[in-house]
Parts: structure tokens; C-alpha cells; sequence
């Protein structure tokens, strides 16, 4: 077996897009951050493929600090890989700091990593992967309208921004970062609102646009507006808009948070994998 370390994200890509690209949905998550790799959106990417002669047998991704992912082609050799892709790692000196995957894959790599290093690991986050080609639009909507945010909504999304990772217990990104994506995320039409009576209600996100899909991302309502809909409505509306140009949507849900998963359920969304985020701790 070879560790193959990309530094040119397009040269990394004629390797893996043609494997991601068989489940385009599956690895919806490691396409997307490709194509903002292949973009300039990161800097310091880590690139990097398992090969044995012609066959590919895992690849490697990660944007410091977010996680690195992970996609095994050939599971037959999923043990034999994952311990060569952590020697290497170790060897080479890189980073990691946590892992995100298909929870089969990410597990077996956590308890490897664990048992190669002597870290602790920590669940952060267990996760559904669902995916919708048709809105269901027989459910019961909430009264108001969907728009696009324009930079009069720029504190009110850097606030719901912040507010969404406690909710999703993650770290919170520092305020001057965020301030900057949400800058970006305005000018490029990716935050959908929900508005009643002149007040705004619940957001989404468009996000990690592949070839025929994207993804709905940073749904939020306030605690004082929730119970009523809102954010069905919202992911229900902005869904319909984003399949005028994508043939599907998909969307990572808490599988600890019951509410979460019926109501994109009740819209159509299809749950099509499990995918797991697994933190490590010295």
C-alpha cells in the first residue's frame, strides 16, 4: 500500500470525484468541501489517498480545525487500511483532532486511533443523512414567506449563528469569523429567512453544492418561536427553491433529537445513512 499526500486540490480531484461521485449523496459532505478546496475557500488542506497499484482503497480529507473524513472504497480491507492510514498520519506528523464518517468507518478509526495513540475519544455528534427530491406540499404550512437575507439581517444571523452551535453542542466559532461568514453567506444568496408579520422566524442554508445536489444546513428558530412550524415551513419552502436547480437536497439531522427528524420526514426527506462525529482528547 501507498500514502499518496496531495498538495493540488485538482490533481486530488481526478482521484477522488469519480469514487465520491458513484454516491454523490452519501459522501455529499466530503464533494462539497472539495469543490470550496478546488475554490481557494481553505487554506492548508489535507489531501490524501490509500492505493495499492491501480485501486484506490481509501481517501483522506480535512480543512483545519474542522475533522478529518473519511471514505474507504474497498471495505475488505477496511482494517488494514485504517491501521496503515494511522501510521502514516502519526508518522508524518499531522494533525487530527477529530474524525467524521459513515459510523461504521468512523467508529472502527476512533477505537484504532485510540488504541495507536492513547487518546480519549468523545462523541460529538450522531447523525442521520437524509435526502429529498420531492417536497410534500399536502403538510400543513405556517403562515408567512420565505426571502432571501440581505445584509439588514447581518447581526440577527451572526446571533442565530452562534445560538445554533450551542444548540448542536459545538464549539462556538470566535464572533469575528462568524461576523465574516456571514458577510459572504449574504452576498452569495445562501440564507433563506422566514418571515410573519414582518418579523423574521427561522433561517436555512444553502451549502456544499455538488454536480446534481446540495446542502440544507444551519436550520434555526429562536426558543420564543418555536412549536409552530416554522422551520418545516422554512426547509419545506427552501427546498422547493433550491430543486429548480438541483435534482436533490440532503441534510445531516441529530438522531438524538427526535423533533428534528419527523419534521423532515414529514416534508419528504429520506433517511439514506448514518454518519458520526468522534472528537479526540489527550
Amino acid at each position: 500500500m501507498e500514502f499518496i499526500r496531495f498538495e493540488n486540490a485538482k490533481q486530488f480531484a481526478t482521484v477522488a470525484e469519480p469514487i465520491v461521485e458513484k454516491q454523490e449523496d452519501v459522501f455529499s459532505l466530503f464533494y462539497g468541501v472539495l469543490q470550496a478546496i478546488k475554490a481557494g475557500k481553505y487554506e492548508n488542506p489535507f489531501m490524501a489517498a490509500v492505493v495499492e497499484g491501480d485501486e484506490v482503497l481509501a481517501l483522506l480529507q480535512m480543512t483545519p480545525p474542522h475533522p478529518v473524513n473519511l471514505v474507504i472504497v474497498d471495505e475488505s480491507k477496511i482494517d488494514e487500511v485504517i491501521d496503515f492510514i494511522i501510521r502514516e498520519i502519526n508518522e508524518t506528523a499531522v494533525t487530527v483532532t477529530s474524525v467524521i464518517s459513515l459510523k461504521q468507518w468512523a467508529e472502527l478509526f476512533a477505537d484504532k486511533w485510540v488504541a495507536h495513540t492513547g487518546e480519549k475519544q468523545k462523541l460529538l455528534m450522531d447523525q442521520g443523512l437524509y435526502r429529498l427530491e420531492n417536497v410534500d406540499k399536502t403538510i400543513d404550512m405556517s403562515p408567512g414567506s420565505w426571502r432571501y437575507a440581505t445584509m439588514d439581517d447581518h447581526s440577527l444571523i451572526v446571533s442565530w449563528y452562534s445560538f445554533f452551535e450551542d444548540d448542536a453542542n459545538l464549539e462556538r466559532t470566535p464572533i469575528e469569523l462568524v461576523k465574516d461568514r456571514v458577510t459572504q453567506f449574504i452576498e452569495a444568496q445562501e440564507v433563506f429567512l422566514w418571515e410573519d408579520e414582518g418579523k423574521v422566524v427561522s433561517m436555512m442554508k444553502k451549502s456544499r453544492p455538488t454536480r446534481n445536489g446540495v446542502t440544507v444546513s444551519l436550520v434555526f428558530t429562536p426558543k420564543e418561536e418555536r412549536r409552530k412550524g416554522y422551520a418545516r415551513t422554512m426547509v419545506a419552502y427552501g427546498s422547493m427553491e433550491l430543486l429548480k436547480e438541483y435534482d436533490f437536497c440532503v441534510l445531516y439531522t441529530d438522531m438524538m433529537n427526535p423533533t428534528s427528524n419527523k419534521i423532515y420526514k414529514e416534508i419528504g426527506y429520506k433517511h439514506i445513512a448514518d454518519s458520526i462525529h468522534i472528537g479526540f482528547e489527550k
